[in-house]
């Protein structure tokens, strides 16, 4: 058979595109060489580009093609990795479909109601999700800290509204520290989300679905020795502790992974979705949804693959031919 020349397209427009390099590295590991062509992509806000053995190969953006030796590649894929903008707030699917390549990750609108943490919790809100109570602020606009800190309470979170969750996070515990952990959000985002803290058991779900079957995978534990799972927690060993399976009674593991489910269907999610959450009193808190999972060899997706015991190259091979057969129909 003909190997699909697939794109792993990683980098980005934010400071998250440390984290996107490490997960396609990751990705080109876990995918199948004998089935598929990958060719590593790099978007950043200076140029998009193919490379291979340290050589950079620039990309057509009319039609997302590259010239390789004086042959022209075209892409059967992309694989987007891409942790913050353009790949996880939509604008790199909607260019995708534009141009008429299939991609692995949710279409423009869930991608964009998920990106932006407020909108999507108080979407997912009005169907009976428990979310934690939160304000937002944006930049340019006057709000009020006493106001905020009613809403929420003390110890609280104050984070990027859009974007990922490994910078410009702050765990807030008085009102005078409220000020600087906005500003500090601000470099990240326009927009500052202000969160409650809950206490409890940080868990993970992750979950793909195809057009012939859906898998849900066991639940990770996440117990940061940091004060919370901030960038450092996530990508220093010694600092973070996940079991896999999470240490939860059956009855709340199987509501999770029901509750993460409807989440993704009501998202209309496709391709890999991390949904994250605190289990308080056996009351289930929904945190985030991820629709570009980190996939560095120790994230919590390629742990959960190999516990359910999958083997990841079949994983990895499902959702590409499901985004190239959905994209046909």
């Amino acid at each position: 058979m003909d190997k699909k020349n697939i794109a792993i397209v990683y980098g980005g427009y934010s400071s998250e595109e440390v984290v996107s390099r490490r997960s396609a590295e990751g990705i080109i590991s876990f995918i199948n060489k004998a089935h598929y062509n990958l060719f590593p992509l790099l978007i950043t806000p200076e140029k998009w580009a193919v490379t291979i053995d340290s050589q950079e190969y620039p990309v057509n953006r009319a039609d997302f093609s590259t010239s390789i030796d004086g042959e022209t590649v075209h892409f059967d894929c992309a694989y987007i990795t891409i942790h913050g903008t353009p790949g996880e707030d939509g604008l790199l699917q909607g260019y995708l479909k534009m141009v008429g390549i299939p991609h692995t990750t949710c279409d423009v609108l869930p991608a964009a109601i998920t990106f932006n943490k407020y909108t999507c919790n108080n979407y997912l809100k009005g169907y009976g999700v428990m979310v934690a109570n939160s304000a937002l602020v944006r930049k340019g606009l006057s709000y009020d800290i006493l106001e905020i800190a009613k809403k929420t309470g003390f110890p609280c979170f104050v984070k990027p509204n859009a974007g990922g969750s490994s910078f410009g996070v702050s765990k807030v515990k008085a009102i005078e520290e409220m000020e600087p952990a906005i500003q500090k959000a601000f470099n990240e985002s326009h927009e500052v989300i202000i969160e409650q803290f809950i206490e409890g058991t940080e868990v993970t779900c992750g979950l793909y679905k195809t057009a012939a079957k859906t898998e849900i995978f066991p639940l990770t534990e996440v117990i940061s020795e940091n004060e919370f799972f901030d960038y450092e927690a996530k990508y220093t060993p010694n600092k973070v502790t996940e079991i896999t399976p999470a240490r939860l009674s059956k009855e709340i593991t199987v509501a999770v992974q029901n509750q993460s489910l409807k989440i993704y269907e009501l998202l209309g999610c496709k391709g890999f979705v991390r949904v994250d959450y605190i289990i308080s009193d056996e009351r289930i808190f929904m945190l985030e949804v991820n629709t570009t999972p980190g996939m560095t060899p120790t994230s919590f997706i390629p742990q959960q693959i190999k516990a359910k015991g999958l083997d990841p190259q079949i994983v990895f091979s499902e959702i590409i031919e499901d985004a190239i057969a959905s994209f046909r129909h």
